[in-house]
This record gives structure tokens, C-alpha cells and sequence, in this order.
């Protein structure tokens, strides 16, 4: 049996379900912490981020593609060469509805505690995810590695970075593999509080 290949591609509108769906799989332990949401209401709420706001203009998301199914994503972002004054209109609250507001406003103070505001020449992994049935098949990988090629072509970029939880031994090893090492470490008392996670650590590989 021939195993067809893998492939890594642009987000599209038509992937925003199965990376919503992805991206559950790789945080509800996190997101489920802060809020009451089950899967299917955390699954809707990225759904509709990816609908209004689907990239950050110095940004790109990438998904993991096997026989049309997306097995895996990673979001990359970078410090813009020059100030990006967009002005982004902002969702309507009926778009959430479902949802509740107090859960709506719950995850987006969680996500802006999470995000990181990259330095001039970095490159950082917001998020990468690989759905539970297809990790240990170097998925993961091929999407580290295709972030790594982006760092190489882009001249005004020379370092990819990351953060990591403490708790996840397995993809800081992984990291480790492909040469990031960690810069520093952060225990974060909010953090804990929020998302159960006290201790991060900030990775970084050099690429030139």
C-alpha cells in the first residue's frame, strides 16, 4: 500500500474547520482550564478568529496536507520592516453568540497573555499543532523544517524561536533534535493561575 504524501500548503478559507479542529486537539487542556467551552464551542471560536482575522499581516500559517486531509499546521509571525497602521475592523459580538461573552472575553485575555511580540530578525512559532493519529510520523518535523527554510530565504530574518511548556518534555526534545536551545525560562504565576502551566521556556535556533 502506496502511503500518499505529504504536502505543505498556504491556509485556505476551505481548512478553517479541520485546523479549528486541530488546534483544539493540541490546547483544550489549556483553553478548557480558563473556560467552561467544550470542544465544539472551542472548535467555533477558532473557526470565527480565522474568519475575521485570517492572518496577521507579518505573518502566515501553513497546513499540513495528506490525501486532502489536514493532519498538522504551524503559524509563524514576524516584527513587520515598517509600522503597519491597518486598522482591522473588529467581529460583531452576534458572530460569538453562542458562545456567551464572558467566554468570549475569557479567551481572548488568554490569548493575548499567550502572544509574543517578536524582535527585529526573529521569526516565531505561535503555534504548531499535528492531529493525535498521524504524531511520530515526522509531521511535526516537516512543518518545523519548512519553517526553518522560510528564516533562510527571508534576509531580513535570523532566528526562529518558540515557547514551550514544562510539562511537555517530549516536544522541547524534539526541539532540541533540531538544534533550538533554550534562552530563557519563565515562571509565570498568571500563567498558572489561567492555564495550569507555570513554567515556560523560550527556545531559540540560530539560523545565520
Amino acid at each position: 500500500m502506496t502511503i500518499a504524501p505529504i504536502t505543505i500548503e498556504p491556509m485556505q478559507a476551505k481548512y478553517n474547520p479541520q485546523v479549528s479542529r486541530l488546534l483544539v486537539h493540541g490546547f483544550r487542556g489549556k483553553f478548557q482550564t480558563l473556560t467552561s467551552m467544550n470542544d465544539d464551542d472551542l472548535a467555533l471560536f477558532f473557526e470565527k478568529l480565522f474568519e475575521h482575522f485570517p492572518t496577521e499581516p507579518a505573518g502566515q500559517r501553513m497546513a499540513a496536507l495528506q490525501d486532502g486531509e489536514v493532519i498538522g499546521t504551524i503559524s509563524i509571525k514576524w516584527k513587520p520592516e515598517y509600522d503597519m497602521k491597518q486598522k482591522q475592523k473588529l467581529p460583531s459580538w452576534k458572530s460569538f453568540n453562542r458562545l456567551g461573552k464572558w467566554n468570549l472575553v475569557k479567551m481572548l485575555i488568554g490569548l493575548s497573555l499567550l502572544d509574543h511580540k517578536p524582535q527585529a530578525g526573529e521569526c516565531y512559532i505561535a503555534d504548531i499543532v499535528v492531529h493525535p493519529d498521524h504524531r511520530s510520523k515526522g509531521v511535526g518535523k516537516l512543518l518545523l523544517q519548512w519553517a526553518q527554510q522560510f528564516v533562510q530565504t527571508e534576509p531580513h530574518l535570523d532566528v526562529l524561536s518558540l515557547h514551550v511548556v514544562g510539562s511537555n518534555p517530549r516536544a522541547k526534545h524534539l526541539y532540541e533534535l533540531l538544534t533550538f536551545q533554550t534562552h530563557l525560562q519563565n515562571n509565570s504565576l498568571v500563567r498558572h493561575l489561567l492555564f495550569n502551566e507555570s513554567k515556560w521556556d523560550y527556545m531559540l535556533m540560530k539560523l545565520k
